[in-house]
């Protein structure tokens, strides 16, 4: 080959290398320009959520001042909610709240529970496992409202029944039917969340167990529960975040009193179903700042139990 047509050749090479390494500086460019703006639009929406927040804390702190400079730090232990006095206490609220939530939490564990380990661990497959899954997330996706309707039409009269039975005033309405059907409201939650932390179990840590002669029981009770309690706990901080925050089904049931319950059995009221009840009844500045400060204070509450609840499950996952 000619001397010339061999420095054409290596020309040419040459030419081709530096087009391809051009490509890739701008193809690199490229990629860290999108990766940069995918970042800032990640930290953006991060920010606009923080800033959401506050921002509701922040109104509905500026909103309650007429009511805390004319009601003080009474109004959380008072026990008299009367608008026409202008005397109001978020005390009876503020108990409801926390009867009817907790009391509901602790009916559906058990349910939830052996839903997420009946999926998870013995019928992760088939038909019958997909419709179980499909009826628990149909669950969660009914309207409150008509947990309200089917409770007052089923459950208030099979209540009131039973407390005929234990020999108490037979309300039919009021706490524990409230608390009933936030049970079934939020079985869905924990049940969902505890069946994949389950599912999520290496094979190799159930099998070991079974080499060494362990029962399904054993296995469940020693390998997956002690291995998923982070995440099991997580789905019973979300439900118990569901029902603290719950409005019409329980405004339905509840009995709606403003007097502190004197058993479960009795009417009450929650903070969320006096908004509901009494907010567009505020006819002066210092009633409707007491309403909006109860709001403030179920916000709180649910914040004060959700740092506690991941404080918890901290502890569970370091150990």
């Amino acid at each position: 080959m000619p001397a010339n047509s061999v420095l054409r050749v290596s020309y040419f090479i040459q030419i081709m290398d530096e087009t391809k390494r051009k490509r890739k500086t701008k193809n690199s460019y490229g990629q860290i320009r999108a990766e940069s703006l995918f970042k800032r639009t990640l930290v953006g929406i991060g920010a606009g959520m923080i800033v959401l927040v506050l921002g509701i804390l922040f109104t509905l702190i500026v909103e309650s001042i007429p009511s805390i400079r004319h009601l003080g730090a009474r109004y959380l232990w008072g026990t008299t909610w009367d608008p026409v006095n202008n005397v109001y206490g978020a005390a009876p609220f503020l108990l409801g709240t926390l009867l009817t939530s907790f009391l509901a939490l602790i009916i559906s564990i058990p349910f939830s529970f052996a839903i997420a380990i009946y999926l998870g661990e013995y019928n992760p497959k088939g038909w019958l496992s997909s419709f179980l899954k499909n009826t628990v997330e149909l669950i969660a996706a009914v309207p409150s409202v008509i947990y309200g309707f089917w409770g007052l039409l089923v459950l208030v009269p099979l209540v009131r029944t039973l407390e005929i039975k234990l020999g108490v005033l037979p309300y039919g309405i009021g706490i524990f039917t409230a608390s009933l059907i936030l049970a079934i409201m939020i079985i869905p939650y924990a049940a969902s969340l505890g069946r994949e932390m389950i599912r999520l179990v290496p094979s190799p840590l159930k099998e070991a167990a079974y080499s060494l002669g362990a029962t399904r029981y054993e296995v469940i009770k020693n390998v997956i529960l002690p291995y998923t309690k982070s995440g099991l706990f997580a789905g019973i901080l979300l439900s118990l975040g569901r029902a603290l925050g719950e409005t019409m089904a329980v405004t339905m049931v509840i009995g709606n009193t403003s007097m502190i319950p004197t058993s479960i059995f009795a009417p009450g009221n929650t903070m969320a179903s006096v908004i509901a009840n009494e907010f567009t009844e505020a006819d002066h500045t210092v009633y409707l700042s007491a309403l909006i400060e109860l709001g403030l204070v179920l916000f709180l509450v649910t914040v004060v139990i959700n740092m506690a609840g991941k404080r918890i499950i901290k502890k569970f996952t370091t150990e």
